[in-house]
């Protein structure tokens, strides 16, 4: 019987081993004091991504062996409220851009908005990504924080956590493969398996793995259960332990990846000291460095960089990250890579 092909997490986590890193787009340092103030005097809002050059700084990144490219789920751009249009591309339409334009990193929502999507539609939408891109899709969901949108799409705010875990159970029967003389029953909205219905294309796995941002309005059980991963927001070390311990004994029986993004803001000094900036550090890369080791040995398996609160060209702190940081916590794939040109080197 052979064995099964490898998952997106499986990609991006290495068990037993040092967490790997990941970038959220965009790509760009919009939040920067230079382009701050350049946006101010320009008259531009705060918060909305220039996107030039997006697709080869996606290409660098995975060039570069960066684990994963995540993106964001943002409908509505509220320049009162929140000040961030976040990824601004439709998620899915971005993912199958990004599925063309890389070959290795791990894609990823962080997160998804469920409830105010058609969870059919969003199965669909999900396999056909994980086709395209070889089984690279790691799907983040979220139950959204932003009530004015819930409205708009004829949803009700108070109500999303029960849309939450009905959307996750349908995502699943979808993605599950049948007889084919035997159709998707969800008996929810009212579909029997007689009817013959079913959702392609179908997972190049199993499943696509389900990693839970925050709680989504559900029971700390209910996610441990239900979850591939926990999605969960930065905290400083002392809180972050909590966090990783609490979840490392909910799934003690079935262990799960914990995975966590980070606002980072690299100095150009390398032995500048890390202090905290909101959601994340602004550091040198040696401290870093230390940092992230930290944060490995609590239990965090994976960290994305946002790279937007930087004010240092985004290629530049790529490529530093790439030569100084990443070979202290490689990727699964990455490893695989140096293994393969070493055994043809012998």
């Amino acid at each position: 019987m052979p064995a099964p092909s490898p998952t997106a997490l499986d990609r991006l986590v290495t068990p037993g081993g040092p967490l790997t890193i990941g970038l959220e787009l965009p790509l760009d340092n919009d939040w920067g004091a230079t382009r701050l103030r350049a946006d101010r005097e320009a008259g531009r809002p705060f918060g909305v991504p220039s996107l030039t050059g997006h697709a080869d700084l996606a290409r660098l990144a995975d060039e570069l062996g960066f684990a994963a490219l995540w993106v964001r789920d943002v409908p509505l751009y509220d320049p009162e409220q929140f000040g961030d249009a976040g990824s601004v591309f439709e998620t899915f339409t971005h993912l199958g851009h990004l599925a063309a334009v890389t070959e290795r990193a791990v894609l990823g929502t962080a997160a998804v908005v469920l409830p105010l999507r058609r969870p059919l539609l969003v199965a669909k939408a999900a396999a056909t990504v994980d086709v395209l891109s070889g089984g690279r899709l790691v799907l983040g969901l979220a139950s959204g924080d932003r009530p004015v949108e819930y409205p708009l799409f004829g949803e009700d705010f108070p109500a999303r956590g029960t849309a939450f875990r009905k959307g996750v159970g349908i995502l699943r029967a979808a993605w599950a493969r049948r007889p084919s003389d035997e159709g998707l029953a969800l008996p929810e909205l009212g579909l029997s398996a007689d009817r013959g219905l079913d959702v392609l294309p179908k997972p190049t796995g199993t499943t696509i793995p389900i990693a839970v941002a925050g709680h989504a309005q559900q029971s700390a059980d209910w996610i441990a259960e239900h979850a591939d991963a926990s999605l969960n927001y930065p905290r400083p070390l002392g809180a972050l332990r909590l966090k990783t311990r609490e979840w490392q004994e909910l799934t003690s029986g079935d262990p799960k990846p914990y995975l966590t993004p980070m606002q980072l803001d690299l100095a150009e000094d390398p032995s500048t000291p890390a202090r905290p900036i909101r959601l994340g550090l602004r550091t040198g890369r040696r401290a870093l460095r230390e940092h992230l080791h930290a944060m490995s040995e609590l239990g965090v398996a994976h960290v994305s960089f946002n790279l937007r609160p930087g004010d240092r060209p985004v290629r530049e702190v790529l490529h530093e990250l790439a030569e100084e940081v990443l070979p202290h916590f490689p990727s699964p794939a990455a490893a695989a890579t140096r293994a393969d040109g070493n055994r043809a080197a012998v």
